[in-house]
C-alpha cells in the first residue's frame, strides 16, 4: 500500500497498524532552519512532547535515496549533524530519491510523504506563502500550492512574517485551503501572536478541528488544511523589533541577490542575529506548542476514523 522508497520505522509501523495516533514532523527545521546542536535538542524535545499526549511522531526525511517515515535516535543526531543536505521539496523529491541523495524535506515534500504513508496530521513552525515584491519576483512557496492538493491537516504558527500574510491568506482562499484559527479569530503572524489578517473561522478545540477534518474528505475535497495555533505571548517577540529586522534582512538578501529556496534560510538567520537570538528562541517555543496541539488533534481525529 505504500510506495516503494517509503521506510519507516518499526514504531511508526507499529502505530499506524493498531490505529494510534501519529503526527508527521519536517526536517528542513533540522537541515535548514536551526544551527546545531539547536536543532536537535529541539528535535528531541518536541518528539518527546507527542509521546507525552499519547501520539507517536514520524520525523520524515530523505536518507540516501529512501524516505524515512520516523527517524531513530541515532538517525536523528546524525541527520542533525550532517552538512550541506538538500532541501527537498515536491519538484526535488523524484532528483533526491532517484540519485540516492539525503535531504531534509520541506512543508510540501513532508506533506507528500505523510500522505503517502496514511497520516493525517503534520506539525511545523510555520508554513511557507506569497513572498514580499511577488509581483515582480513570481515567489510563491510550494507549500500553498501543496496544501491545494494533498489532504494532509498542517498545524503552524502561521505564515513566516518574512512573508506577505495578506497576500497568502488570499492563496489559500482562492485554492479552497480552510483556515483555522485555534482558539483566535486573527491569523497569527509566527514570531508574534496576530497578524492583523483574520483567520476563516475559529475553533477552540482538537475535537471540532478533527470533525472538520473529517467532513472536508468525506466531502472528497482533497486539500490540505492550515491549523493557526499563535505562539504564546509570553513567547513572542516584539512586533516593532521583529518587522525592522525582517525589513533590514529583506534589503540584504537583495543586495545579495539571493533567490529562490535559499532566500527564507538566509533572512530566518539574519532576524535571529538582529534579535539578538530572540527569533530562534520563540521559533522552538512555537514548535513545541504546535506539537502538543498537533498530538492532541491526531487523537481526536483518530477516534473519529
Amino acid at each position: 500500500m505504500f510506495a516503494p522508497q517509503l521506510r519507516l520505522t518499526p514504531e511508526v509501523e507499529a502505530a499506524l497498524a493498531s490505529r494510534t495516533p501519529v503526527v508527521a514532523l519536517e526536517s528542513t527545521i533540522i537541515s535548514h532552519g536551526m544551527p546545531y546542536p539547536e536543532n536537535l535538542r529541539t528535535a528531541q524535545e518536541v518528539e518527546a512532547i507527542m509521546r507525552q499526549e499519547g501520539a507517536v511522531p514520524a520525523t520524515i526525511a530523505v536518507l540516501d535515496g529512501e524516505i524515512c517515515v520516523g527517524l531513530e535516535a541515532e538517525a536523528l543526531e546524525r541527520f542533525a549533524q550532517t552538512p550541506e543536505v538538500l532541501k527537498v521539496s515536491r519538484r526535488d523529491l523524484p532528483v533526491a530519491l532517484s540519485q540516492g541523495k539525503s535531504g531534509g524535506t520541506t512543508v510540501a515534500a513532508t506533506m507528500i510523504c505523510a500522505h503517502l504513508a496514511g497520516i493525517a496530521v503534520f506539525v511545523t513552525g510555520g508554513i511557507g506563502g506569497v513572498h514580499r515584491d511577488s509581483e515582480q519576483t513570481m515567489d510563491i512557496s510550494a507549500d500553498l500550492t501543496e496544501l491545494a492538493r494533498t489532504p494532509v491537516a498542517v498545524v503552524s504558527a502561521g505564515v513566516k512574517s518574512i512573508l506577505d500574510i495578506p497576500k497568502t491568506l488570499e492563496f489559500l482562499e482562492t485554492h479552497g485551503v480552510p483556515v483555522i484559527g485555534f482558539r483566535t479569530s486573527e491569523f497569527p503572524a509566527f514570531f508574534t501572536p496576530a497578524s492583523g489578517s483574520p483567520a476563516q473561522v475559529r475553533m477552540d478545540k482538537p475535537e471540532d478541528i478533527a470533525r472538520c477534518m473529517k467532513t472536508q474528505w468525506e466531502l472528497g475535497l482533497n486539500t490540505g488544511l492550515v491549523i493557526a495555533n499563535p505562539i504564546p505571548a509570553e513567547e513572542a517577540i516584539d512586533e516593532t523589533l521583529v518587522q525592522q529586522a525582517i525589513l533590514d534582512s529583506l534589503e540584504e538578501a537583495k543586495a545579495q541577490q539571493i533567490t529562490g529556496k535559499e532566500v527564507t534560510p538566509f533572512l530566518l538567520e539574519r532576524v535571529n542575529q538582529r534579535t539578538q537570538g530572540r527569533s530562534l528562541q520563540s521559533n522552538t517555543a512555537l514548535i513545541r506548542n504546535n506539537a502538543r496541539l498537533g498530538a492532541r488533534i491526531a487523537g481526536a481525529y483518530q477516534r473519529l476514523a
